[in-house]
């Protein structure tokens, strides 16, 4: 394996960073105690091309890989930004590429790749299902015309910022099929078309990362919002997945890398008792153990984004960088706020927004004991723990 970047991934490197620099930390931190979403900066990011990475050329898009899509959104949290602001209008359209119609390609992923349509909302998780997708109970019922279709969603964020969603519902009931896998299916539609039926309510939480839950009542769309076969959604729904998990370990990344910057820095600049804090062993093993972590992660996660180019089975790669990742992430953040000391839970120094950001990551979009139960069962060949 190749560990070096070449030319190209290091001049979107050198781009993204470009352009994050013309939103510094305060930009951040306006957004945050605003709970304001970042709306200049997702413009510049999809003016400039770079949400549209990994849309095919004949789509409007830079068909790039999930190497280098990796890279940017590592830059953007390295820049201390926040990446999951506008992290789903990369891979959420991998759906419609991979098994949406032509007509569904040719009308929506052009308009995606330029920014001018966003898709960044996907309706997965419900309040009685949490991480057994099976439970779902939202249901679309057929029609003459299409489908009209009820239920509950929870935790879907930037509904309020999307014009379209992917919304995964049952069409067979679940008692009604062989395997419980089976009988979902997914929908890709329109949001600004749906009037009332769609009743949005923000849920708020401790980050500036909006999210909502939403009641669905009897939504009526058309048979052409139907995303490849019926009954196939939920494995549609897992051939995105370690998309969504290699570029999710990349935010972790940057935000480690953040973190461990301005711990060095700041542990070189304070002195008490005389000597820099930098000097003392308390303070450079953590620091030092944290850095290997966020490099260990890294690693995993370029193995995970190669295999994934070349179109090999990646899930037990994507989903080990995503735990590595975030775990390292999260003690990256620690070790900071340690070296900070009481400043790091000044807003002024930035590190415990950071810190309470990264901290979603060990939990979405799977939590971290899933990824062990994943790795146990799948890799280890141990029996299923659920």
């Amino acid at each position: 394996m190749n560990f070096e970047f070449n030319d190209l991934q290091n001049e979107i490197r050198s781009g993204v960073r470009s352009l994050c620099s013309r939103f510094d930390l305060n930009y951040w931190s306006n957004c945050d105690k605003e709970g304001a979403y970042p709306e200049e900066f997702v413009r510049s990011m999809s003016e400039a091309g770079w949400l549209g990475i990994l849309i095919p050329e004949e789509y409007g898009g830079a068909g790039l890989g999930m190497t280098e899509a990796a890279i940017v959104l590592e830059e953007i949290n390295r820049s201390g930004g926040l990446g999951a602001a506008c992290h789903a209008q990369m891979y959420t359209m991998g759906s419609v590429l991979r098994h949406g119609s032509k007509e569904q390609k040719e009308k929506y992923l052009p308009l995606i790749a330029n920014g001018t349509l966003r898709l960044q909302a996907f309706g997965i998780t419900e309040p009685d299902a949490g991480s057994d997708t099976t439970k779902i109970k939202t249901f679309a019922r057929k029609t003459d015309n299409g489908y009209v279709i009820n239920g509950q969603k929870i935790f879907i964020s930037r509904y309020q910022h999307s014009d379209m969603i992917l919304l995964l519902a049952r069409t067979t009931p679940l008692e009604q099929v062989k395997r419980k896998i089976d009988g979902m299916s997914l929908f890709l539609i329109d949001l600004r078309k749906v009037g009332s039926a769609i009743e949005a309510k923000p849920i708020k939480t401790m980050i500036n990362h909006e999210t909502n839950i939403l009641f669905i009542n009897d939504l009526e769309v058309p048979e052409n919002c139907l995303v490849g076969e019926e009954g196939k959604g939920f494995y549609y729904l897992l051939d995105g997945i370690n998309a969504e998990r290699i570029l999710v370990a990349s935010e972790c990344i940057g935000d480690g890398k953040w973190f461990i910057e301005q711990a060095v820095r700041y542990a070189n600049e304070r002195v008490v008792f005389d000597r820099p804090i930098g000097k003392n062993q308390g303070i450079q093993f953590p620091i030092a153990k944290a850095y290997m972590a966020v490099q260990a992660a890294e690693t995993m996660n370029f193995k995970a984004a190669s295999k994934f180019d070349k179109g090999l089975p990646c899930g037990e790669e994507a989903n080990m960088a995503k735990y590595l990742a975030s775990e390292a992430s999260w003690e990256a953040g620690d070790v900071t706020m340690t070296t900070f000391g009481g400043y790091g839970v000044a807003e002024e120094y930035h590190i415990e927004r950071k810190w309470r950001e990264t901290r979603l990551f060990r939990t979405a979009p799977i939590s971290n004991n899933l990824v062990l139960s994943y790795i146990a069962e799948h890799s280890l060949k141990l029996p299923r723990s659920y």
